[in-house]
């Protein structure tokens, strides 16, 4: 769908000849000599390179239409995650590449936000926090109170995290899924 560069919105999706890009921040800017310009930042959606372009005010850009379909992840099969559209029930098989970080924090039953473009996902939007289990992690050690103090621990979807040093194997941790850092006992 053809629109010009004055209809521009922040996170609207674009198909550009440098690829899909979402629009991150723009700009109209009309000096006092010569014609009026765009000035935009955009982020392309499947490297997250961030570029500035310029563009003529008026100018066609082509929209892309990116497609949010809230799933539900099922299993990992081998080298794929399985989902499951909640509206029509049919299951999508999605390489770990495509989930990038977000699959370290997916677990069976849990729900995920799938942006696709065509049958391409560019995306996956989780909620903002998760509850996860330690799976592996090594005792605090009696008389070890430094304030602050942090140990690895091994969650069960195999996503390592700083904890502090009470925290213990079998405890449910809620974990911020934007940064990944723990935010308290469950």
């Amino acid at each position: 769908m053809a629109i010009t560069t004055n209809d521009l919105k922040n996170g609207m999706s674009l198909n550009l000849p440098e690829g899909l890009v979402q629009v991150v921040e723009f700009q109209h800017v009309k000096p006092g000599k010569g014609g009026a310009f765009v000035r935009t930042t955009l982020r392309n959606v499947r490297t997250g390179s961030v570029v500035d372009r310029t563009f003529r005010a008026g100018e066609k850009v082509e929209q892309a239409v990116i497609d949010k379909r809230e799933m539900q992840y099922l299993y990992y099969d081998g080298s794929d995650y399985v989902f499951m559209d909640n509206q029509t029930y049919e299951q999508l098989a999605v390489s770990e590449a495509s989930l990038g970080a977000a699959a370290k924090y997916l677990k069976e039953s849990d729900s995920a936000i799938l942006q696709m473009y065509g049958d391409e996902i560019v995306g996956v939007e989780l909620p903002a926090s998760v509850e996860l289990t330690v799976a592996e992690t090594e005792p605090g050690i009696q008389g070890d109170r430094v304030s602050g103090a942090r140990k690895p621990a091994t969650l069960e979807t195999g996503l390592v995290v700083q904890v502090p040093l009470f925290v213990n194997i079998g405890d449910r941790l809620k974990i911020d899924t934007r940064s990944g850092d723990y935010i308290t006992r469950a």
